[in-house]
């Protein structure tokens, strides 16, 4: 048996377990706070809430050792004890955290070996570095380094020989992998704008700019809470159509990557990884999001090669960015994302539950 807890901010972490959980060999339970996701076959354990009201934030980081465990929070105090009913009845081989430095301590202190989803940014403070201490190995969900002497990645980089877990580099991976791509299903001159639930820095007036600032092209937005949707021209200003910030289904969203020449993208894992399955053209634009974790991505994927921001740029400054995306084309995405990470995620973690928890 895998134990496999997962946050329940967004719906990335979900996506993760949805996608490997497919290769499993081993009978794998999730426990999270999240609704259950469709597409999952496995057991789910539904925990209570830590993060609701009444609650003391002044006390949650118990003095930077920890990132949430706020003093005397009835929610917090149920769902430890579930999690570790659970582990004693179950007795499970290995146990994934994805992701929490306090899910992982609890496990880890009920004598099971633990594997942590790797995030990227600068995540050196106490908490992560406790987090990476007690795991088995780390899941990265990006290529391992490329060149000789390249640092090998953020969740090592700068970190106490004590602290250097393995990692494990499985290369990016969605729910659209194995999907046939074909190229000649784009459209020439169309733009995808793709955006998550995440909260955006992006306003309608910067997406209304970028559209008027390149003629020529035509511009698709899913951007949920915007009211632009579908398409608009240049000097165009979409009627605002009711819901459709909130249609984000897979089909829907694979066939608006397929008929895209090039997709603006924010930095986030399962979306930059969604646009490489597609095989798409990509301008990728980091958000701020905690630990900088956008802007390292934005990082490492210029230096594959692939166009990509940390911030969002001027009107102007687009006519060029698409130029430079539509020459560079997809190419680069088959090393970050060769199209088996997940399954590649599932074998290291089947493997590792019937060797004890250690890599083989």
């Amino acid at each position: 048996m895998i134990g496999w807890y997962v946050h329940h901010q967004g719906v990335g972490h979900l996506q993760r377990l949805v996608a490997v959980s497919r290769y499993l060999r081993t009978p794998v339970t999730a426990l999270s706070s999240a609704p259950r996701p469709a597409g999952f076959a496995g057991e789910w354990v539904q925990l209570d809430r830590d993060d609701d009201d009444p609650v003391d934030r002044s006390s949650a980081t118990a003095g930077g050792a920890l990132h949430w465990a706020p003093l005397h929070h009835a929610g917090l105090r149920s769902r430890s004890a579930a999690v570790v009913e659970w582990v004693a009845r179950e007795r499970p081989a290995l146990f994934v955290t994805d992701v929490s430095v306090e899910m992982t301590a609890l496990v880890r202190l009920c004598g099971v070996p633990v594997v942590v989803a790797a995030m990227l940014g600068d995540r050196h403070d106490p908490a992560h570095l406790l987090g990476r201490s007690l795991a088995q190995a780390l899941l990265a969900p990006w290529p391992a380094p490329g060149r000789a002497g390249e640092e090998d990645d953020d969740e090592r980089r700068d970190a106490p020989p004590a602290a250097q877990t393995p990692v494990l580099h499985v290369g990016a991976f969605s729910r659209f992998d194995g999907r046939d791509a074909p190229t000649d299903a784009s459209e020439p001159g169309r733009v995808l704008v793709l955006w998550g639930s995440g909260g955006r820095d992006v306003t309608d007036a910067d997406l209304l700019a970028a559209c008027e600032a390149t003629p020529g092209w035509r511009w698709e937005h899913r951007v949920p809470g915007s009211a632009l949707f579908r398409t608009t021209t240049r000097a165009t200003t979409p009627a605002p159509v009711q819901g459709a910030s909130a249609d984000q289904g897979g089909d829907d969203v694979w066939e608006a990557l397929l008929r895209a020449e090039v997709v603006v993208v924010h930095g986030g894992h399962n979306a930059v990884a969604e646009v490489a399955a597609a095989r798409r053209a990509a301008v990728v634009v980091a958000q701020e999001r905690p630990f900088g974790e956008q802007v390292r991505r934005a990082e490492l994927l210029r230096g594959e090669g692939l166009v990509a921001l940390d911030a969002w740029p001027q009107a102007r400054e687009w006519p060029a960015l698409l130029e430079r995306a539509r020459e560079v084309g997809a190419g680069p995405w088959q090393r970050w994302a060769p199209g088996d990470g997940a399954e590649r995620a599932a074998r290291h973690l089947d493997a590792m539950a019937a060797n004890g928890g250690r890599l083989a």
